[in-house]
């Protein structure tokens, strides 16, 4: 039974038919203290409130209730109604335990949708604070492919996105930079009924202020001087299926208002024409930066901020999961063997160590560099701790830069880059392009270390 507060009958009579036509049996309370009557009486799966009442128009009445429901009742899901003019209030709302907020005048599916997501949610097992579920029992269950560990607090977080894959309920994913966020945003879409539609990538830290609205909601022939036919947005590629918005704590404030009115209520007009369209999505989104910080300092929304993380995920860093690095260390490199096409590279307990007890500041990232490095450069199918003290040598200098020394016993950069352009040279059996393009190099600078090095290649 779902509870509709409203002091408005026509609200009440709109919202129960709605609710009633897709399975949701409904029924009304005009006044907070029928509402908690109800409550008190009934056994309720969700409340759709108004923050509004008819003795005022400031929402403490709202705050109140919404206060009442969630000491008496505290796991029951509450969804709250206000003006688009009224989000400030919303938001307050969703910091004493909403669960989510439309806005009125509200669009039928959208708000289907999150009646539907926050049931599914209430009604999922589980609430993250009990017993680790086995990475066995996880990958029986679900698909997590190319999520490797089993770290008690990544175990957690599989166990999360198991939960909340199901529904339409918006996830925020933060971490520090090469932490795997854009792998769980792809988990969280393989896991999805959403699964067979598209999955739409969107890089926000590479697109421009003046290119947003036409990069995200696409523009029509001649909206602007260049364009010359109509383009796609990054939304309506991505309808029926998920959308992950990358690096979200770099859009400017004058884009998040365009970016919340479509997070809201999954409308937007195209640039150049005044037609409103709709599209269904499921929004994913992620950040190494902090976003409570930055809305503090007036730099992110405040209700952008709680229409995307209505799920949070925190990523850890690698040093706070070192007993995945021997499983991620292993995976790379049968992985990076079967890129460049040699057979399998062992490594040694002691090398495993060494990398597990390494700081390492680019995370995953930077660990998958190293074995990628390391498969390229290794003259045999070995890898020792004396091979691994080598490519750090070289990474340091490289973050240092060459005034740099090398550590004692490690090979110098001349030496290791000679060494990597041999290996590439065999493995692309002297194409020289694929070379250059594998080593990040023009041609001409692959042909003057050629001369440098005094190699030769027929």
């Amino acid at each position: 039974m779902i509870l509709i507060v409203d002091d408005d009958p026509s609200v009440v009579a709109s919202l129960g038919l709605l609710l009633k036509r897709h399975g949701h049996p409904a029924r009304g309370a005009r006044s907070p203290e029928e509402a908690l009557r109800l409550l008190r009486e009934q056994e309720l799966d969700l409340v759709l409130q108004d923050m509004n009442f008819s003795r005022g128009t400031s929402g403490e009445e709202g705050l109140d209730l919404l206060g009442e429901i969630r000491r008496l009742r505290p796991r029951l899901p509450v969804i709250l109604i206000t003006a688009w003019g009224s989000i400030g209030l919303a938001v307050e709302g969703m910091k004493a335990g909403a669960s989510d907020f439309v806005t009125k005048p509200w669009n039928n599916a959208q708000l289907l949708q999150a009646v539907e997501t926050a049931l599914s949610l209430a009604a999922q097992p589980g609430d993250g604070r009990g017993a680790v579920v086995s990475r066995e029992e996880l990958d029986r269950r679900f698909d997590f492919g190319g999520l490797i560990g089993a770290d008690p607090r990544f175990l957690k977080i599989l166990e999360l996105i198991g939960r909340v894959a199901p529904t339409d309920a918006s996830v925020l994913v933060t971490g520090e930079s090469g932490t795997g966020k854009e792998l769980i945003a792809e988990a969280i879409h393989r896991n999805s009924r959403r699964k067979a539609g598209p999955f739409v990538k969107v890089n926000l830290g590479g697109i421009s202020s003046t290119l947003f609205e036409s990069e995200m909601f696409g523009h029509v022939k001649g909206a602007f001087t260049d364009a010359r036919a109509d383009r796609k947005g990054r939304f309506e590629m991505a309808d029926g299926g998920t959308i992950f918005l990358d690096e979200i704590g770099e859009v400017d404030p004058a884009a998040q208002v365009k970016l919340l009115r479509v997070l809201q209520d999954r409308s937007y007009e195209v640039l150049g024409s005044s037609h409103t369209r709709t599209v269904d999505v499921r929004v994913v989104s992620a950040t190494n930066r902090d976003l409570g910080e930055m809305v503090e300092k007036g730099q992110f929304r405040e209700d952008l901020l709680y229409r995307l993380n209505l799920i949070a995920v925190r990523l850890p860093a690698l040093r706070e999961r070192r007993g995945d690095v021997p499983a991620l260390a292993r995976h790379f490199l049968d992985a990076s063997a079967r890129t460049y096409r040699r057979g399998p590279v062992e490594i040694t307990g002691r090398a495993l160590d060494w990398l597990s007890d390494q700081p390492w500041p680019g995370n995953i990232r930077q660990l998958k560099q190293t074995l990628e490095r390391a498969v390229l450069v290794l003259d045999g199918d070995r890898l020792e701790v004396a091979d691994l003290v080598a490519l750090s040598g070289l990474a340091e200098r490289e973050a240092r830069g060459a005034t740099a020394l090398p550590s004692p016993g490690t090979m110098t950069l001349d030496e290791m880059e000679k060494a990597m352009i041999v290996k590439c040279m065999r493995h692309y059996e002297g194409n020289i392009t694929r070379v250059a393009e594998a080593l990040g190099l023009s041609r001409a600078a692959l042909y003057r270390r050629l001369e440098k090095y005094e190699l030769s290649f027929s």
